[in-house]
């Protein structure tokens, strides 16, 4: 399995089916899903049924694939995760070799440069692995603090356009860099 060391203020650690209820926690806040499906709280349901069987789905600890949980050093606090997984993962032709950077915080924590380093540290990580070609993210045009984000990265526009996914098509901006 993948290792994701300690940044200066955080610590990580691959997420499975027994963390529902910090998923169902974050899901509660509408600013957090405000920009994932316009507001609207997880319910039990959703994560059982949904979130969690889609996490199992690409969830490959040797690959570092899967939901990294992110928590404050100091107090051990969970305030969200980062996402790892190949583009169009849900799709007929997954892009093995591009995987998707995504991330979802508390907003308790916005604004402290917690999700910029989270990304950061478990992007660094994956690159050492030497197996993928591209990191790639996308999100809503409107969530600036994402869009931030990426460019903090050093990942660079790269086009606007349909992300199709069984759960729903959505239109979004796809950001991306060379994992070299």
């Amino acid at each position: 399995m993948i290792n994701v060391e300690n940044s200066e203020r955080l610590s990580f650690r691959l997420m499975d089916e027994n963390d529902g209820e910090l998923l169902f926690e974050l899901d509660q806040d509408p600013e957090v899903m405000k920009f994932i499906n316009g507001g609207k709280s997880s319910t039990w349901d959703d994560i059982n049924n949904r979130f969690i069987p889609r996490l199992n789905a690409y969830r490959k600890p040797s690959e570092g694939w899967g939901l990294w949980q992110v928590n404050i050093t100091d107090s051990d606090e969970f305030i969200g995760w980062v996402l790892v997984r190949p583009v169009d993962f849900f799709n007929e032709q997954p892009l093995w070799n591009d995987l998707e950077l995504g991330w979802r915080f508390k907003q308790n924590s916005w604004g402290k440069g917690y999700g910029f380093e989270a990304a950061q540290q478990i992007k660094n990580a994956l690159a050492q692995l030497g197996k993928a070609d591209f990191f790639t993210a996308l999100a809503d045009d409107g969530n600036l603090g994402s869009i931030n984000i990426m460019k903090k990265l050093g990942m660079t526009y790269l086009k606007t356009d349909l992300h199709k996914d069984p759960l729903g098509d959505v239109d979004v901006v796809y950001y991306q860099m060379k994992a070299t």
